[in-house]
This record gives C-alpha cells, structure tokens and sequence, in this order.
C-alpha cells in the first residue's frame, strides 16, 4: 500500500528518474538474466523495456499491475538458488489475468527503492481515480499518443499528409476536401502548412465534435448553442428518467463539467461542457446504485447464485501450466467466494495444491491458506467457501486440519451463527466475515470416538479413465522431460487445432480426442480394457459405438457406471471443521431433513439432470446447495456455458477465472448486479414453487419487460485486436451486434446495419426491441463486429445485467477499452398478458394475438413481418409510421455508409413454438448469406464428452439457448478458446 504522505518532490523525482530509463536484469527461468534498459513512458502508462523482439508491444500497462513485492519473493527468484543476489536490490511486479512476474535486479538498492515508491505511487492514484477522471485522462491522452509515430521528421509539426496518416491509424476516413477544409481553420499561426501540438489541438476537436449529441442539445435548448439550467433540467427529467433534479444539482453538473468560463458565470451548459457530462459515469450504461450491495442479504445461502471459481489455482492450462499462490488473492479481490483447493501429499510431510495426474507446478498448501487468509475479506465480508478436493493421507490430512484451524482461527468458528429455521441454511449476513469448508464428513453413525472412517472418494477427474490419467511412471527410458516436451506439442496441436474450428462450439469432442492421443503416445501405463458389460438401461449413438468399438473400452459416465464406487479414509479432525457444506454425491442423497449438503456435478452429468429433471432440479436448489464444475477433458481450461445451470437454480457454477472469454464475461456481468460481492439473490420464482424453464411462457401470470434499444452511434472503435495488418490494416465497417442471454424463451440477437470506413464516429441510428419473460436473470450483450467479406471480426464487447441497465440516452463503453463506446437511447415497458402497445411493437403484438391459430398460418403470416430488414425497428415498422424529426433526418444523412444485407439472427416464432411443443425436428435456416442459422433443438448442442445417451435423442428440451452457431470466433484477445452460451 502506498504511503500517501510522501512528499511531493520525491515522487517527481522518483518519475523522472524511471522515465529517463534504468538498467536492470530481467530474471527469467531457464535463464542467466538479461540485461535490459527499463523506462516509465512519457504519459506515465506503462512501462517499457528495450532492446526487445516484441517492439512495440514490449510493455505492462500500470493498469494492469496487480502488486509489487519486494526482495525475493516470487517463484522464480526461488529457482534462481545459485544467484547471490543482495534482496534489497529485487524486486518483482506482478501483473495481467495470469499473474505474469516480472522478476527485476537493479544494480544498487536506491534504485530498487526508487522504482517501488513510484509503481506505487501510480498503482495508488489509479485505484484512487473514478471511472469519470480514468476515462477523462485516457481521453485527453488518445489522440496525441500516436503523434510522435506520424511526425515523420520529428520536427514537433504535422503537414497535411501526415495528419492522413494519423486519421488513418485513428481510424476515421473523411474526405480529403473536408479534412483540408477543418486543416486550415485549425492553422492560425505563421508557419503556415504544418499544424503544432496546439493546433492539432483545434483540430482535433473539430473532428471530434459529436452531432448526435449537438442536435440532441439544440433540441431542448430552443435551438440555440447551450443549455439554461431550467432547459438542462427538463432534459434529465424526461429523456433520462431522474427524479428530485434540484437546481443545485444542475449548477454543480455546470461547474463541474463546463470548459468554458463565461458559460461558467452564466451558469449555462455548451456543447463541450454537455458531451463530457454524456461521457461521464453519471451516463453510462450501468446503474451506479448497484456498484455497492443493494439486495436482500438476509435470505438463505440457497436462495443465492454464488460466484465460483474452479482449481483457483492454475494460471493455464490442466496440463503444463503454473500453479500461483498469487491467483486466490486475485480472484477473491475480485469478488469470487468459493474457491478451490487440490489437495495432494507432499515431500517432507507438507501438503501440497496442484492438479493431479499432471505436470502442473506444487504450492504449498499452507501458503495458499494464509493467501485466502489475507484476501479473504479486503473488498466485501461476505463468506467465502473453501472447496477442499482432498486427496491426502490421514497424517497429511491432520496437517490441513491444524492448518486451518491455526491460520484462519474464529473465522471458522460458526457456533453463535443461527438460522432463521434450523431447517434452513443461515445467510450470507449471518455469515459475514466467516470460511465454510466444504469437504467430506464422516457418516453420522459412526461413532463419536472414532477418529477416522471411510467415505465415498469422488475425483473431479473421475470421468477420465483411469488409464488416462499422467502417473509418473515412465517406460522405454523416456524422461520427465522429453514427456513434457511432448505434452506441450500436443497442447498446442489442441489449440490450434481449436481454433481453425468453428471457435463458438463447446460441443466437439476434439479436446477428448486429443487427450486420448497425448496419453496414449506417451507410454504412461496404458492398458486396453475389454468392454466385458454395458449397461441395459441407457444406449448410445452409431458414432460413439463405433468410437468404443475402435478403442477398446466405453467412454465418459457410462463406462464408469459399472464401476464400484471409490472409498477413502478421512480424519475425524478434517471432517469436524464442515458445517454447512458436506461434499455428497447424488447417490448418497437421503431426504432425512438435514441441512447443509453440497451436490457436486461435472458439467457432463449436470447437463443430464438439467434436460431430464429441470423442475425437480430448481426444487432441490430452494433447500440446498449444487456446485457445477468444468468437465475433465477441457484440459485447454475452456469455459462451458453456465447458463443452464443458472436457469435450473444451481448456486455454485464454478469456472476457470483464468480464461478470459465470452463464459467470464458473462459470469462477472451477472455478479456486478449487487456490487460484485459474489452474492446475487436468485428470482423469487426459483426460491418458491416451481416452473418449466424450457417453456415458452414460463411465468404466464408475471409480467414481462420489453426493451426498446436505439442504437445512435459509435465513438473512437479500434480495428480488431487480432487485425492481421494492424495499424496499416483498412478502416473498419463496424455494426452492433445486441444479444439477450436468459431463459431461453428470452435467448436471442438482433443487429444494426453496416456503416464503411468509420470507426473513429459511425452512426446508425436504428431501434432493437426484444421482450424478456424473466428480467431478473437476462443479460443484455453489446457487441461491435468488423464486417468484412468472409465474415467479421470481434472489435470489443460489454455485458451488463437487464436490471442494471438505466433508461434515457446512455454510453456503452466497451471493457478493455477505455475510449470506446457505443451511444445508445434505452426505454423499458411493462407488459401484461400476451399484450403489449401496438404503437411501440405491432409485428409481436400481432403474432401473439394470432398465437392459438395452427403452425402453418402462423409461417405464412410470418414472412409478412419479415420482408422489411429492419423489421425489429418500431420507426420502421410497415404498420406503424410516424414523422421523422429533423435532428433523425440530419443524423441519417451523417452515415457514412449504404445499408449492407442485415443477418436476422432473431429467434422466430416459429422455432419458439417448436420450443414449447418439445418437439425433436433440426431446424435449419440459412440467411441470404448462406449462414446457417440452427434453432436450439439441434442435437449437437451438448457438452464436450457428452454420452449420447437415448434421453436426447427423445427430443427433450435443450438447455442450450444459443439458436445461432457463428462460423466466425467472437473474441479471444488472449489466445484463449471462447464458447457460446
């Protein structure tokens, strides 16, 4: 933590000195250390090395800096035995999702001292900063950042060719003429022809002038430059739904946010003054209430979704990559409440974390304790639970106990918690400040004195067979090293192999495939074992008959249902510290009324229960608890989609935090809702009574939301992080790309059309209206693709829960992208029954109204609605036409690009219907681009690993909400492998 007294001149002196530049040796493993110059950049982002192979990208972010450790403290100063280096002169900073160490030695310890107080210094005034003053500072830094690259020269002056130049890398195409014309009001000075650093200033802001945003101001100033107060208040008021708008208020926002003096003493709001205002946190998308816990803390830990992480340990992959201390104290800081712990025997009497069967690194699990110790409660105090995987013996297992008890002390202590109702479980209130360890407890009727016994032993990594799994027994004198060597050329063979398929589909059985493979060339006890049984009661498909026929031996859950279940030993001191969460397996269920069970599920199963039992499954989730984790055979540490879990009422869906895509921005959306606690209350519906998920009017008697989207604008959208030609590639053609996650009677995606050659201000202006049976579990997407001829590329994405989404004209700024947003208008009605106004959706209301007509009308009238591509848009409608506004007319002719063919990607009514009747048919659609376009029946729609078992092939309903299978991957800024929800 940094010391905030430290006197201001030997922070600048600190700054100076490492924006000049130190030499320092990079420790890396493997490695002597290489001598490289590191030097703070000149707007004090992020720090540089050189020389480096990487250039450019040779950089951390201080963003992205998580901590700085003194001395010698990281994993690999620890590898490094033999370099007697003085402690005082190392240092390690860590930074990224990963926990990347960068391991630095300076050549006297003043130096060291130096770079420590300034990184922590800027680490403390970036967590200091609002979002408002971040997004201000990045903005005053875009455009300039690149103008020492476009001063060709290098003599401080822009000319008209380089100003091209820095337009093109902005990302804007303009017109020459228009450019030329904003270059010359711009140039006052003498030097005529070149424009200064304030110059480009002048222009830069020219450019940059919002006309979305300038006609929304001359609308409700009376056509006049800026706004009186009393005009400033109306337009909060109407357009932006505030209540209790004061004068005052208005009079701060004025102060505040006004460039201008003499608007300033005339207490008025200009155009600049009201575009920062629209910038500012004040107007995003996301409701600010719900950045600090707002819900019902008081119900049962049952009635909550709760955020999960799974083996919280890896930084990669299940196969090769680190194990971290440092990751539970990243995850917990960002508000995950259950972690997980695998715990193996280790050298010297120590237990130790890592992934069994595997060549991933050890922790020691004592360090790992005192780091969830020390994280545990530093944003929120809610409980964290602590999902031990014990693998241990009895003496090691006394370890983990002592452990505990010694390290996290009365945080254990749950003896003054009460329930509500000793037949409930206590709250996440009641429980402030307190670790659950779920584990293993010894049966009941074994006796008091007995200080260990025999329970049930069910291995998340169960479901690869035995003889799949890495032992450390090598044959034909192959080494631990050559083994590893040749684990990674098939890693990466996965990867790539991945990622040339269609990289929004979870459901292929490559990842299992390859996995056999790795195994299988390695030599590692491989024994082929005859199917001597099958089991009567469930069949396969031809394809995965013909794979067991092939291999020798059943795959997934149907081998292993013939198998006799595992038993372990488990001390009675261990046993002792579960309370509330025992560790059971479905079979060993007993409705004896007591409380506290955790049910633990392999995606593989989970998804069985949910398509065969999803009512009795949201049942069981009022009274206890369920933890779904990720299957075995995603050893590239993929995420499923929790979705289906979520909409069944299971509570712990654990995911691997380490895998950046579309699963976890998904899981941290909905967890944001109540100020990312990690607690989000479940609808009243799954806490109480029962309903159908999969129907297609889940809640008859409730009323529904409808969301009315305008999409105006784009504002500074960069080219595709994974652009081939980077910088030199073409301007983008960005549209926006809304998609609606929930029930998957709510499950769909609607899209703008194309707008060329502008990134840096496309308009659209055009209205998405989608309707939401279940509002408190929906999650609304926003999503800015590049089209371009043989397909699109994913520029950025935000997801944001429906009920944190606030009305009036909001910005949707893109995560990870400081600059860019999305300007949109958000108005949300109420709808009873099958009825909603004609005015604001007449094609649904309409269909609805035909809805007890038969299937083949219903396709005919269909087709009616349809014919028009906007045929979403309210102010589109063929049925319904009004009057455009001038400001509506002006802001479409601001469009830089002719409507381009718009993919419909809306779930139709038919495909609804077919939904609800539960029938078995593949819908296929193709778009009029030859898209193939599938309804959420298709079969192909299962996890990886998946048996075919008969019951899919009956026809259930599908927990997959998806209706469309992208041929092009969403996103994957880190090379990780992103599924579809």
């Amino acid at each position: 933590i940094f010391d905030k007294s430290q006197p201001k001149n030997i922070i600048e002196r600190c700054m100076s000195v490492m924006q000049s530049g130190t030499q320092m040796i990079k420790l890396k493993s493997g490695t002597k250390g290489l001598v490289r110059l590191f030097y703070l950049d000149e707007h004090r982002t992020c720090i540089r090395w050189r020389p480096s192979r990487k250039s450019e990208k040779a950089k951390i972010v201080i963003d992205s800096i998580y901590k700085v450790t003194e001395g010698r403290q990281s994993e690999i100063f620890h590898r490094h035995t033999e370099g007697n280096f003085d402690p005082s002169c190392c240092f390690t900073i860590y930074h990224g999702n990963h926990m990347e160490s960068l391991d630095l030695i300076t050549s006297n310890p003043e130096e060291a001292r130096t770079w420590i107080t300034g990184l922590k210094y800027l680490m403390a005034g970036i967590s200091d900063e609002d979002s408002l003053a971040k997004r201000q500072r990045t903005h005053d830094q875009y455009p300039f950042k690149d103008i020492s690259s476009a001063d060709k020269n290098g003599d401080g002056l822009l000319n008209i060719e380089e100003i091209h130049q820095l337009m093109h890398k902005l990302n804007v195409n303009l017109p020459r003429r228009k450019v030329r014309q904003m270059f010359q009001e711009a140039d006052t000075d003498e030097n005529q022809g070149t424009l200064t650093f304030e110059e480009f200033s002048v222009f830069y802001k020219m450019m940059s002038l919002r006309r979305d945003l300038y006609l929304l101001l001359l609308s409700y100033s009376d056509k006049k430059d800026h706004l009186t107060v009393e005009e400033f208040a109306q337009f909060l008021k109407m357009e932006q739904k505030m209540n209790n708008v004061t004068t005052e208020y208005c009079l701060d926002i004025i102060r505040k946010f006004e460039v201008s003096e003499e608007n300033k003493e005339q207490n008025v709001l200009g155009i600049e003054g009201f575009t920062s205002f629209m910038r500012s946190s004040a107007c995003d998308i996301f409701n600010p209430l719900h950045s600090e816990v707002h819900q019902d803390m008081d119900q049962p830990l049952c009635n909550y979704y709760i955020a999960s992480s799974h083996n919280t340990y890896l930084t990669g992959d299940q196969l090769l990559s680190q194990s971290k201390v440092e990751m539970y104290a990243r995850v917990l800081q960002d508000g995950c409440r259950c972690v997980e712990v695998d715990c193996w025997d280790g050298p010297d009497g120590e237990p130790v974390v890592h992934h069994g069967y595997t060549f991933t690194s050890k922790i020691l699990f004592r360090d790992v304790v005192e780091a969830i110790n020390k994280n545990a409660f530093v944003k929120n105090e809610f409980p964290v639970v602590l999902s031990i995987e014990n693998h241990c013996s009895i003496q090691q297992q006394k370890k983990i106990a002592q452990y505990l008890m010694e390290i996290f002390s009365d945080k254990l202590d749950l003896s003054s918690i009460i329930a509500g109702d000793s037949k409930q479980l206590p709250s996440p209130q009641s429980l402030k400040g307190k670790i659950l360890v779920k584990g293993k407890k010894l049966p009941y009727n074994l006796g008091a004195d007995a200080e260990e016994g025999e329970v049930s032993d069910e291995d998340s990594a169960d479901e690869i067979e035995d003889d799949c799994k890495l032992k450390l027994c090598y044959s034909n004198g192959t080494t631990e090293h050559q083994m590893e060597s040749f684990i990674r050329k098939k890693l990466e063979s996965l990867i790539k192999e991945s990622q040339i398929r269609d990289k929004e589909d979870p459901d292929s059985f490559t990842v299992k495939a390859l996995l056999k493979a790795t195994h299988e060339g390695l030599n590692v006890n491989l024994k082929q074992k005859a199917v001597k049984s099958r089991s009567k009661s469930h069949s396969t498909s031809d394809d995965e008959e013909s794979q067991q026929n092939s291999s020798g031996k059943e795959t997934g859950q149907l081998y292993r249902l013939g198998r006799r279940r595992k038993t372990m030993k488990l001390c009675r001191a261990l046993s002792d510290l579960v309370v509330y969460t025992n560790s059971v397996a479905a079979q060993d269920i007993v409705d004896d009324g007591t409380m506290g069970n955790v049910l633990s599920f392999s995606e593989t199963r989970a998804h069985q229960v949910v398509q065969q039992k999803s009512e009795q499954f949201i049942l069981y989730n009022q009274k206890q608890l369920t933890r779904i984790y990720p299957s075995a055979y995603r050893i590239d540490s993929s995420n499923f989609n929790p979705l289906p879990y979520w909409n069944a009422g299971c509570q712990l869906v654990a995911l691997n935090y380490q895998s950046d895509g579309r699963m976890m921005q998904v899981n941290q959306a909905k967890f944001r809702m109540n100020g990312n606690c990690g607690y989000v209350l479940k609808p009243q519906q799954m806490c109480k009574g029962t309903f159908n998920p999969y129907s297609g009017d889940p809640l008859p008697a409730n009323p529904k939301k409808q969301l009315i989207l305008k999409v105006i604008s784009g504002q500074q959208l960069p080219k595709p992080p994974d652009s081939v030609l980077g910088d030199r590639g073409e301007i983008i053609d960005p549209f926006v790309e809304v998609e609606i996650i929930g029930l998957p009677v709510d499950c769909c995606k609607d899209q703008t059309r194309v707008v060329d050659d502008n990134g840096f201000n496309p308009v659209w202006e055009e209205t998405l209206t989608f309707t939401i049976h279940m509002p408190e579990i929906a999650l609304v997407r926003f999503l800015v693709w590049d089209h371009d001829p043989i397909g699109r590329d994913f520029v950025g994405q935000r997801t944001v829960a429906f009920n944190s989404l606030v009305p009036g004209y909001r910005h949707v700024y893109l995560e990870g992208l400081t600059e860019a947003s999305i300007f949109v208008h958000i108005t949300i009605n109420e709808m009873y029954g099958k009825w909603s106004p004609l005015i604001l959706n007449p094609s649904y209301t309409i269909l609805h109204f035909l809805g007890a007509t038969k299937n083949k009308q219903l396709i005919g009238l269909k087709g009616l609605f349809n014919k028009n591509p906007k045929h979403n848009s309210a102010e589109n409608n063929g049925h319904y036409v009004r009057k455009r506004s001038i400001g509506d007319r002006i802001l479409r002719r601001t469009a830089s690009a002719p409507a381009k063919g718009r993919k419909k990607s809306k779930m139709g009514f038919q495909e609804a219907t077919e939904i609800k009747d539960g029938t078995s048919e593949l819908t296929d659609m193709k778009d009029k681009e030859g898209v193939i376009r599938r309804t959420t029946r298709s079969l192909q729609a299962r996890p990886a690993s998946m048996p075919v078992d008969k019951f899919l092939l009956m026809g259930l309903s599908s927990p997959e909400c998806e209706t469309i299978k992208d041929t092009k991957r969403e996103e994957n800024t880190s090379g990780k492998i992103s599924h579809p929800l």
